[in-house]
């Protein structure tokens, strides 16, 4: 057994290292196995599947004991791990792949949006109006409609913004918010905008823009910091509000394979409900979470230092640069090709980048900044390399790519379009890239009407990251798209949309293979939470989170056509820490 094991160590960072993940020495990586005896829970004829191996282990048994693997057995030898009170799980054949972890999403408002009117897939303001009306109807008069997931992109009119007069006429007596399916923009009705105060005399804030008539008057449309100004009328969620969506995204998440997520951009009052689950062993997800930068009592957060709490973890600041591709946000090096004369939103400054990278960094925190163009990752770069330097000369400073312990591991989120020479000095600073596929099958319909057709080399591009030498984790960003992992890793590997258009996948030159989507997944995601020696891999000593499908297209897509990953009832089981949290009826 110790054999396997060390052959297991040895495969697994001999693939790490060929694909650009740090990894230290097997003494100092390698977790500390439970010792032999009696499982907690043993999973019989599994067909464990590791994106660190070419071949797969059929037929295996999966011991577990104290929340982490304990052993990888052929199932003769399960006896040895097996007594009364051990609970056995016969898989018979199914597939078992380290936990899959969403390296960019957001759980709370994933509850949330499942309280709220779904906009997801309309087709027209008309329908938007539509559901708004439903919701009206139920809704005492004076109370806040809230949705999420419109899309002006998809309704025709070259992707015109929507008018408040649309709202005004579905729900006259209430007033309305509606967030685009990016996060980047609201849809406002006349009254909602008048309890924020926004009228024709309005600035536009700073990293904001206030969509105007021709006549000056609001359109209705807020774009990223002018949302501001509407959502903070808004009542603001109770405690136990938060918990109970927190409580519903979670069991969404465990239905759909997630072992694990990383919260990107949360604020005290999550913190605290996050908290508050762990203490009480209601966290059911793996959950490493960045504090927003704007949120109240970021230095008092920062003074605290990271914090772990069972399932729980908070040691990363997330950083907003710009905005996003489909409301004209993302600031861009050049116009964009759809609006002439404009290239985005400063959403936060290089300076201001630079100072909170520093003070995070200062602190024991990551920093991980969401920055979709191409100016906005360039600017994003520099201040990086600024606080680099600064941490460097301070006496701080740890290769990113070769120290687990002391490695900065900054991160770059989305990076929707990057300037060609741009890629390598990704890789020279040891910059993440965390990426989310879906993104650019959602928005391959339009993407070319705002880049044109120069710029779109170098968009969406995975693949140039990896060739570039760069770690790529892998997510979706929910609420905005599906919390669904095997769409992302469909999208990965064909770069198609659920129909299988366009043929041979749009830019096809930046699909991943089927190894590489499943380790940005799970080995990509570990590393940009420091946890690759813990998690990612089936590993013994390493935690026992789990995904059990019931299809295996990420290994064989010539046996298996890659949209059985479409398919909702893929999922068999979902272990996390050991602990059956999703078991398929």
């Amino acid at each position: 057994m110790r054999a396997f094991q060390s052959i297991v160590l040895a495969v697994i960072f001999g693939f790490a290292a060929a694909t650009g993940v740090a990894t230290e020495t097997e003494d100092r990586l390698a977790p500390q196995l439970p010792p032999r005896g009696r499982a907690d829970l043993l999973l019989l004829h599994a067909n464990a599947r590791d994106p660190a191996f070419s071949q797969s282990s059929p037929e295996v048994a999966i011991a577990i004991r104290g929340g982490r693997i304990a052993a990888i057995v052929p199932v003769a030898d399960a006896g040895a791990y097996r007594d009364s009170s051990t609970t056995v799980l016969d898989l018979g054949g199914a597939t078992v792949v380290p936990g899959l972890v969403d390296a960019h999403a957001h759980l709370s408002n994933l509850g949330a949006s499942l309280e709220r009117v779904d906009l997801v897939g309309t087709r027209s303001a008309a329908e938007v109006a539509e559901r708004v009306a439903a919701r009206a109807r139920a809704t005492p008069a004076g109370g806040w409609i809230l949705g999420r997931g419109w899309d002006q992109n998809d309704w025709g009119g070259g992707g015109a913004f929507p008018s408040r007069s649309v709202l005004d006429a579905a729900a006259p007596d209430h007033p309305v918010l509606l967030t685009r399916i990016d996060g980047h923009a609201v849809w406002a009705n006349s009254r909602a905008l008048a309890l924020a105060g926004v009228d024709t005399s309005t600035p536009d804030p700073e990293g904001g823009e206030i969509v105007r008539a021709p006549d000056g008057a609001p359109l209705g449309v807020l774009i990223d910091r002018a949302a501001d100004l509407a959502e903070a009328s808004v009542p603001q969620p109770s405690p136990m509000d938060i918990r109970r969506r927190l409580l519903a995204a979670m069991a969404a998440a465990h239905a759909a394979g997630l072992t694990g997520v990383h919260d990107a951009g949360i604020d005290a009052p999550v913190i605290e409900a996050y908290r508050a689950l762990a203490r009480e062993g209601r966290l059911t997800l793996r959950v490493y979470a960045m504090v927003s930068a704007d949120a109240a009592g970021l230095d008092s957060i920062l003074a605290a230092g990271p914090l772990a709490e069972g399932l729980f973890t908070l040691r990363c600041v997330k950083i907003v640069a710009d905005g996003a591709m489909g409301s004209r946000g993302a600031l861009l090096l050049e116009d964009y090709a759809d609006r002439p004369g404009h290239r985005g939103l400063v959403v936060t400054p290089k300076d201001r980048i630079t100072t909170l990278t520093r003070q995070a960094l200062a602190a024991g925190f990551q920093v991980a900044t969401h920055a979709i163009g191409d100016a906005a990752i360039r600017m994003t770069i520099d201040a990086y390399a600024e606080a680099m330097a600064a941490q460097e000369n301070s006496g701080r400073q740890g290769d990113p790519r070769t120290d687990p312990g002391a490695g900065l591991r900054l991160r770059i989120e989305h990076l929707q379009r990057v300037e060609f020479h741009d890629f390598s000095r990704l890789a020279g600073l040891g910059i993440i890239a965390s990426m989310q596929p879906t993104h650019a099958t959602s928005d391959m319909p339009w993407v070319g009407e705002r880049l044109g057709t120069r710029r779109l080399r170098g968009a969406y591009a995975w693949r140039s990251v990896l060739n570039a030498g760069v770690v790529l984790a892998l997510g979706s960003d929910f609420p905005v798209e599906s919390y669904r992992p095997l769409l992302g890793l469909y999208a990965a590997i064909t770069r198609q949309d659920s129909a299988g258009q366009p043929p041979g996948g749009w830019l096809p030159e930046e699909q991943l293979s089927p190894r590489e989507a499943l380790s940005g997944a799970t080995r990509g995601a570990a590393f940009a939470a420091f946890a690759e020696h813990e998690n990612g891999s089936l590993n013994p000593g390493f935690y026992a989170d789990l995904t059990v499908l019931d299809l295996d297209p990420v290994f064989d897509p010539s046996a298996v056509d890659p949209r059985a990953l479409l398919a909702r009832d893929a999922v068999v089981a979902t272990i996390v820490n050991g602990r059956l949290v999703y078991r398929r009826p």
